[in-house]
């Protein structure tokens, strides 16, 4: 999320906001809170259907203004509050032209660079301030950190070998994509503040349904699912994009904030949701294999100095399986 203009924290809708991914499950809700807020918001897309005015470029990346909408992608924004007149939708290319990739690169090369490229084109468009999302993957698993100790935020960093060997790629991707971003933001100049949530879930308006949704609805229906290397707690979707705003519009807010309504084991969240949904054949996981999690129940130390509050698990729980239902999903 970037902001030109006015510096972070001037209010009204003088303020111009770019989010970047904004038809996904956590973008989409980031522009819906910006538009309440009165921002006026660019959100980028991947596919759109009729593409015109280059609007911004740098390096490898191509922004375009478009008149005619991917409907599959887009329409659940085009029916916000606001969206008439403070959204405006751009086709985001952030690989062009995209290199050759190895199987191995599939995940790491579009993370590292379209990050860069990002980060780049924020630089030279002038933004006043930079909130990127990253992940708690980039910060755990770290066998090097004490057990019983918690996350310093700005400190515990995945162990990207021990990643690699895991064959977690994804996580890879997230880790070395935030430290090229702190070191371009270091070499550049450039204001930048990063979010690191967990596993998020919550109510969805999106057209399909993410990777971390997934994960409840294959538990809702019975699946067994390995999680044990990368699962450490969840929260809520909105708790995210009130976040990222807070990020944004607090200049006295700076490095990383690891964002988790709770730091649990997977033991504890399958239990939970068993005993929350006993008509779902949830499988209850018997051997907990994470001794190297440390439990805590509010682990955003930073975020909740900042004012940031927490949806319970219940609520959260329950408006996303209304919504798979809705859908009918389950």
């Amino acid at each position: 999320m970037e902001g030109a203009g006015d510096s972070a924290g001037a209010g009204g809708g003088r303020r111009l906001v770019c989010v970047t991914g904004g038809s996904g499950f956590i973008g989409s809700w980031l522009v819906r809170l910006l538009l309440d807020r009165g921002y006026t918001v660019h959100a980028t897309v991947k596919n759109l259907s009729t593409i015109m005015l280059p609007l911004c470029s740098a390096r490898q990346m191509k922004w375009n203004e478009v008149i005619s909408y991917d409907e599959g992608e887009t329409k659940h924004l085009r029916a916000l509050d606001g969206a008439d007149t403070r959204l405006r939708l751009f086709q985001m290319d952030l690989l062009a032209p995209a290199s050759s990739m190895r199987p191995a690169k599939e995940l790491l090369e579009p993370a590292v660079k379209g990050t860069l490229s990002v980060l780049r084109a924020a630089k030279d468009c002038g933004v006043a301030r930079v909130v990127l999302m990253s992940s708690k993957s980039a910060m755990v698993p770290n066998p090097s950190w004490p057990a019983d100790e918690a996350i310093a935020e700005d400190d515990c960093w995945a162990d990207v070998e021990l990643l690699e060997k895991r064959q977690l790629w994804y996580n890879v991707s997230k880790t070395l994509a935030e430290k090229a971003a702190w070191e371009f933001a270091e070499k550049e100049g450039l204001q930048l503040v990063v979010l690191n949530p967990g596993t998020t879930l919550g109510p969805f308006f999106t057209p399909s349904v993410n990777t971390s949704l997934n994960i409840l609805l294959h538990l809702l229906r019975g699946q067994e699912l390995e999680l044990d290397a990368v699962y450490t707690g969840w929260v809520d979707v909105r708790d995210v994009a009130r976040s990222a705003v807070v990020l944004y519009e607090n200049p006295s807010a700076q490095g990383r904030h690891l964002c988790l309504a709770s730091m649990e084991r997977l033991v504890d969240f399958t239990a939970k949701l068993a005993d929350l949904y006993p008509e779902f054949p949830v499988h209850r996981v018997k051997e907990d294999k994470q001794g190297w999690l440390m439990r805590a129940k509010d682990p955003s130390k930073k975020l909740i100095d900042l004012g940031v509050g927490f949806i319970p698990f219940d609520q959260t729980v329950r408006e996303t399986v209304d919504c798979f239902r809705n859908k009918g999903l389950i």
